[in-house]
């Protein structure tokens, strides 16, 4: 299996999919335990989500799943929110601090490095040769990272999630036209709750390619799963009326910011 799926476009926008995947391999899936094997943490049914939003647009996409290693974290293992409670590079609890490996069968530095060469880095690879590829065509970049989680989760945040989670690291990663539009559209979205830089200020892959004075622009999207899924646990089912209520304001985020790519070139 290829453990990541590109399907170029030739807008200025790319979509990033880093949790979406639900591919473990068996030897790595044998280790799991019984928690760990429910991959609950999963970004359910995102790509079907944003699919056919920005007909245009390049999306990248992990087709492994976060527990094999998270692609959204930082290669180093350095934590993306010190002092907060949070998943590592390759998890060792689900979201909730429960474990998901067997006794003794727990990630080893070896095994870590093994997954950074074989998932981590191939998704990377793909994801800057988009970033080059779309920056090559249009003289800017901006890449839209699309992320989903339960809106109520005591281990990481206290309360319950707005709907709408836009994070730029407090307007480093991106152009102020770019988040503006998020916040807009959000903001204006009848129904729907949002925050800009609240718990989630955008992950490794929105902070590592978000140079918005090398026209790289990047933006993350974490959306309360509450949105468009028919209840946050198993099965995670798709809810299509919740999700065609959503993918309106998506839509219109994406466009707007396809319309404002003109105007940052150099």
């Amino acid at each position: 299996m290829n453990v990541v799926d590109v399907r170029q476009g030739s807008s200025p926008v790319i979509l990033g999919l880093p949790h979406t995947g639900t591919f473990v391999p068996e030897e790595i899936a044998q280790r799991l335990n019984e928690n760990g094997r429910l991959l609950a943490d999963t970004d359910w049914h995102i790509h079907e989500l944003y699919d056919g939003l920005l007909n245009d647009a390049t999306t990248v996409r992990a087709t492994f799943h976060r527990y094999v290693i998270d692609a959204n974290r930082d290669p180093s293992g350095a934590s993306l929110y010190p002092g907060q409670n949070t998943t590592g590079l390759v998890p060792t609890t689900d979201f909730d601090g429960a474990p998901i490996w067997k006794t003794g069968e727990e990630p080893t530095e070896t095994d870590i490095a093994h997954r950074l060469q074989e998932f981590h880095r191939p998704y990377h690879e793909a994801l800057l040769r988009e970033l080059e590829r779309v920056k090559a065509i249009h003289g800017v970049a901006i890449l839209y990272d699309c992320h989903s989680i339960r809106s109520k989760i005591p281990f990481l945040f206290e309360g319950v999630l707005p709907d709408f989670n836009i994070g730029t690291d407090m307007g480093k990663t991106c152009d102020p036209s770019i988040e503006q539009i998020a916040v807009n559209v959000t903001c204006d979205a009848a129904g729907f709750t949002s925050v800009l830089n609240g718990r989630f200020k955008g992950g490794w892959t929105t902070r590592h390619y978000g140079q918005p004075q090398q026209q790289v622009h990047a933006i993350q999207m974490e959306l309360a799963q509450s949105t468009h899924l028919e209840t946050e646990a198993p099965p995670f089912a798709y809810d299509k009326s919740k999700a065609d209520r959503l993918r309106f304001h998506l839509k219109e985020i994406l466009t707007r910011m396809e319309d404002a790519a003109h105007s940052l070139k150099q």
